[in-house]
């Protein structure tokens, strides 16, 4: 099992990867699928090709991207594990929290709601 320290470099990996939005939306056309780099290099045509590939390289090293060679053609597949990670990590542990609280905040919107509603019909609270 890895170290705290080197799950916690990692982690800061992934989160310097998904903090580029080329390297978020190369992620995005690999959700559906592997790509050939010359795939990817084509929904970048604003980019080059050294400019995707350096985006990859940086994706492959946080682990979110793997690819692998068969003859000339470079394929890349998205890894989701890391983002599981962050979100078993990150997102998770504070859902019950959020979800208890927008519970409350519907009930007491609601109650206000139904409230008011009696009282434009003349009902006694």
């Amino acid at each position: 099992m890895p170290s705290t320290q080197s799950q916690s470099e990692h982690m800061d990996e992934v989160f310097k990867a998904l903090a580029d939005p080329t390297r978020r939306a190369i992620l995005d056309h690999l959700k559906d699928g592997r790509k050939t780099t010359t795939q990817l290099v084509q929904e970048f045509p604003q980019m080059t090709r050294f400019g995707v590939m350096k985006h990859l390289n940086i994706l492959e090293g946080a682990q979110l991207v793997v690819s692998k060679k068969e003859g000339r053609t470079r394929w890349n597949h998205l890894n989701a594990v890391p983002l599981r990670l962050i979100y078993e990590r990150w997102v998770s542990g504070y859902e019950n929290q959020w979800a208890g609280s927008l519970i409350k905040l519907k009930h007491a919107v609601e109650s206000k709601h139904t409230s008011t509603n009696s009282q434009k019909k003349g009902d006694p609270q």
